[in-house]
């Protein structure tokens, strides 16, 4: 029986140079990735937006990013390298968005996910996420639908209580560094 260290995660904000490994991911799990150009012009609105990559080691394992309105946070995208499934990367990638929109003071979260995407729609759960309706043919590359979830009030203690306790499920370290304003 072998024995795996801890898993150590670095959770920083994305810059330009994560982009070729963002890339690589973003081939391997979506049917239709966003461009270079795209994830680009995201990072440029930095008023209402914000994006963060995990590293575990020098390698780039997952990244995540919002977008900010009002009392709202859009959860944009999150992916994980498929090599790194089950790692709760995912879990650590959602904590830092919420975090984030905490910070910027949001009070409701808001996604979509496809419906066949079990696995994703269970993460969303633990977080609060509930659904509230369906968008008829959102992912057009694959006539799928998508899920619309939302949870509110994050900014209450009894979500903080949540927050943490879902924390505590996720094994090794992370480590967060926080985004220049």
């Amino acid at each position: 029986m072998t024995v795996t260290a801890p898993l150590v995660v670095h959770v920083v904000p994305m810059r330009r140079r994560h982009l070729r490994s963002v890339l690589r991911i973003e081939a391997q799990v979506y049917p239709r990735p966003w461009s270079h150009s795209l994830f680009l012009s995201e990072l440029a609105l930095r008023g209402s937006r914000a994006y963060f990559v995990a590293r575990v080691g020098r390698d780039l394992v997952g990244y995540a990013g919002i977008m900010l309105a009002g009392d709202d946070a859009h959860v944009t995208t999150i992916a994980v390298d498929p090599a790194h499934h089950r790692e709760k990367i995912g879990t650590r990638l959602l904590l830092v968005l919420t975090r984030e929109a905490l910070a910027r003071g949001a009070r409701n979260m808001t996604l979509e996910v496809r419906l066949s995407n079990r696995g994703a729609q269970d993460l969303y759960r633990r977080f609060g996420f509930a659904p509230v309706g369906v968008r008829k043919n959102y992912y057009q590359e694959t006539h799928e639908d998508a899920l619309v979830m939302w949870v509110h009030e994050i900014d209450t203690p009894d979500y903080g209580a949540l927050l943490a306790a879902v924390e505590r499920t996720v094994p090794g370290e992370t480590y967060y560094e926080e985004r220049r304003r």
